[in-house]
């Protein structure tokens, strides 16, 4: 659960565009995709979902996740910058507002170390943040459809 103190203010956050979010951190190295994020990224690259799924997706304990790349780099980035940032999936669009990294001591020694949008941009506030937690955990409920 988030720590409603840590919430309080909100978040200061702007993406930056590094492209530091797309390459695997320990724990958080793979790209887990719904249907819907398939369905999604496969209009966007013009194929049909299932030609998408075979091509780019593996299934791994019962959840499609985007197939690993040798360095753990997303295989939709190109050049730092990710290739299909508007059907970019859940997982993706909801960074870094997820549930097991909304804590102190995670976001201070992990989030910021490696994103440089932290203190960057517009204030999130708590009910911002919410509703980012809510399409995460929503999504992650579809996870393996």
């Amino acid at each position: 659960m988030v720590e409603s103190h840590f919430l309080q203010n909100g978040i200061r956050f702007q993406c930056q565009g590094s492209g530091n979010c797309c390459v695997s951190h320990g724990d958080y190295g793979h790209v887990y995709l719904t249907k819907k994020d398939r369905r999604l990224l496969a209009s966007h690259l013009g194929i049909r979902t299932s030609s998408f799924t075979r091509k780019f997706c593996e299934l791994n304990m019962g959840v499609w996740r985007l197939k690993d790349t040798s360095d753990g780099s997303c295989i939709f980035l190109k050049k730092r910058r990710c290739g299909v940032y508007a059907a970019r999936p859940t997982q993706c669009r909801t960074w870094p507002f997820w549930p097991e990294v909304l804590n102190p001591k995670v976001w201070s020694t992990e989030v910021k170390g490696f994103c440089p949008g932290v203190d960057k941009g517009k204030v999130w506030t708590r009910a911002e943040i919410n509703e980012q937690l809510t399409l995460q955990k929503n999504s992650e409920a579809e996870y393996g459809s």
